[in-house]
């Protein structure tokens, strides 16, 4: 049983296990289970450029991105699970037992956090009900989000990036994943407002 399993590797997704994974210190995070399924073929980063975001160099590549999130990931927060090579096919359940099934196993979480790019189809079961055309896309893009009230689909159910209704910008992603997971480990700290910072 996971504490929190994110759905996605992209940016958002990337981002919301980042910091996640760097409240390992704090009380109300210590022994959590945390997991992310890093399904990355389909993320939009593997044909992107950046040269418009802060704190990335111009011409960095979005599947550049991909690999050394992962390897930062790995590296700053060990603890944080990295699925790998699975599709999801199922989320089923509610909050404090959701069920995921993959191609190739089924998994368990308390919360789920699904950070998938906005391209139709969506072929995970179990979502169709929350499907709504994206309010922030071109509508000849025939883009979709999972409607939500400021990320969160349903009980314990959480949405970031473009599949939550915000722009494919890269900054925008980013904010969204780690949104989320301050929302997250607000509620694990008994509702107290929540962030984590690293200091010199």
């Amino acid at each position: 049983m996971f504490d929190v399993l994110v759905i996605g590797g992209g940016v958002s997704g990337m981002q919301c296990a980042l910091v996640l994974g760097s409240a390992k210190e704090k009380p109300f995070a210590e022994g959590k289970k945390i997991g992310i399924i890093l399904h990355q073929k389909t993320s939009h980063l593997q044909n992107a450029l950046f040269n418009n975001v802060l704190g990335l160099p111009e011409g960095k590549t979005g599947a550049a991105i991909l690999q050394e999130g992962q390897l930062h990931l790995q590296r700053m927060y060990p603890h944080v699970a990295q699925i790998e090579k699975e599709k999801v096919l199922e989320v089923s359940g509610e909050a404090g037992n959701f069920q995921i099934i993959t191609n190739k196993n089924t998994y368990h979480s308390k919360l789920v956090v699904l950070a998938l790019n906005y391209a139709k189809p969506l072929t995970i079961d179990g979502l169709d009900e929350f499907i709504a055309p994206h309010p922030r896309a071109a509508a000849k893009k025939d883009r979709i989000y999972l409607a939500n009230n400021d990320h969160l689909v349903k009980d314990g159910l959480y949405a970031c990036g473009t599949i939550a209704g915000w722009r494919s910008q890269f900054a925008i992603a980013a904010g969204s994943g780690a949104q989320v997971a301050t929302d997250i480990l607000t509620l694990w700290n008994d509702g107290n407002h929540t962030k984590v910072h690293d200091k010199i």
